[in-house]
């Protein structure tokens, strides 16, 4: 792991090359997987001023549920989750053009607001994990993402430049670009 200001960054982060594949996958992370996505509480507050925005792109069951229950839960590990539908779906996951999607976000492109959708789901597919003072950022391997790991390595776009608008959102422009500098000296250390 490599330390970039106090966030532990993953080699894989900068070694692995990824690029999601829609097409391929038709969005399996909004609907496997044994809990929603991670949530932080200014998020949660965040949707609850902007779920009449979001409402319009989610599926029927998932506003029975979103009604019944709300859109946020505890998941086994002890961190604040979106719900799941009973088959295991995000409440948020939505299906357009044969495909999953995420409600919030197509909200977001519709202009309905300037939420985008979690960081979790935005940094997927990097797992932020606290370690004490730390933030660690893991490269999270997960068979659904094959075709995006396919992807990636036929266009050579590491994981952390998939991410760039993520981690930048994350963490701040001028953090970003250290990382870029972390990633040119790092690339060159491994041809060298």
């Amino acid at each position: 792991m490599l330390l970039h200001q106090e966030v532990l960054i993953s080699l894989d982060v900068l070694e692995k090359e990824f690029v999601c594949n829609l097409q391929a996958c038709k969005g399996a992370c909004c609907v496997e997987g044994e809990y929603g996505a991670p949530l932080r509480q200014d998020e949660v507050d965040r949707l609850k001023s902007v779920l009449e925005q979001v409402r319009p792109y989610m599926e029927p069951a998932a506003l029975a549920v979103l009604d019944r229950e709300g859109f946020s839960e505890w998941d086994g590990e002890g961190e604040l989750s979106t719900k799941c539908l009973p088959g295991g779906a995000c409440v948020f996951a939505t299906k357009v053009g044969g495909m999953y999607q995420c409600a919030i976000e197509l909200a977001h492109k519709a202009g309905a607001m300037s939420f985008r959708k979690p960081i979790s789901c935005h940094l997927y597919p990097i797992r932020e994990v606290p370690m004490g003072e730390y933030v660690a950022l893991n490269y999270h391997k997960w068979h659904i993402c094959q075709p995006a790991c396919k992807l990636g390595k036929s266009l050579s776009v590491p994981v952390h430049a998939f991410l760039a608008e993520a981690l930048t959102r994350r963490f701040g422009q001028e953090w970003y670009q250290g990382l870029v500098e972390i990633a040119r000296e790092y690339e060159g250390r491994a041809e060298g």
